[in-house]
């Protein structure tokens, strides 16, 4: 059964669930969210939370991702909205989480710095995998997210 995601909300933004997705059995696998200022509600990026309750198998890929639009980047919005997933993992009963991202994305790396990431690897992504595959990711910054 899907928590309460009502109460992501800042007196900065606000987090509106776009979709909660369940596998097979219908446990809660990840949550999409759109990023909205409160002062005038506009949307001004997305934010995922994947694989709840599971660390082990997003190490390269991430429990987390976000994008936000290019005319509302610099206010931290990405990791303001990391902020309340973090309860929302907590609330999961997760006591960490990954967060990564490529090598060269400094404003990525920026926000994982910002939110407490600690940088634990920076790792070597299978030419089988399908971030090599499919975003021609060679490496990712893996940074981990203790509560």
């Amino acid at each position: 059964m899907p928590l309460d995601t009502d109460d992501l909300k800042t007196n900065e933004i606000f987090l509106e669930t776009v979709v909660i997705s369940k596998n097979e059995k219908g446990v809660i696998v990840s949550y999409t969210f759109s990023i909205h200022r409160v002062v005038d509600r506009q949307m001004v990026g997305f934010c995922q939370f994947n694989d709840v309750g599971d660390t082990r198998n997003l190490y390269l890929r991430g429990n987390i991702g976000y994008g936000i639009e290019e005319q509302y980047r610099g206010n931290h919005y990405a990791g303001k909205a990391c902020f309340l997933l973090f309860d929302l993992a907590r609330s999961h009963d997760m006591e960490y989480l990954y967060i990564t991202c490529d090598p060269d994305n400094y404003a990525s790396r920026k926000t994982c710095e910002y939110v407490g990431g600690i940088l634990e690897n920076i790792a070597d992504v299978p030419t089988d995998n399908s971030l090599y595959l499919e975003e021609g990711s060679k490496q990712k910054c893996i940074y981990r997210v203790n509560f």
